[in-house]
């Protein structure tokens, strides 16, 4: 069936996604990884008060 007189391309069943895979889990176990140290690092007495943090108390208070 051709549209405008181009034909697509034919398909071929290529595996994409059984290849990948792993690195689509790798990617996962980084972004986790990313995420807690990020979560630990807003909890550290360091920037407990920074009013970025979104963990931060109001009015900054200091323990």
């Amino acid at each position: 069936m051709s549209w405008l007189g181009l034909t697509p391309p034919k398909k071929f069943p290529t595996p994409v996604l059984r290849p990948l895979a792993p690195f689509f889990a790798a990617g996962l176990v980084i972004a986790y990884g990313v995420n807690s140290a990020q979560n630990a690092m807003m909890k550290s007495d360091e920037w407990k008060n920074d009013p970025r943090n979104p963990y931060a108390e109001p009015g900054g208070k200091k323990h």
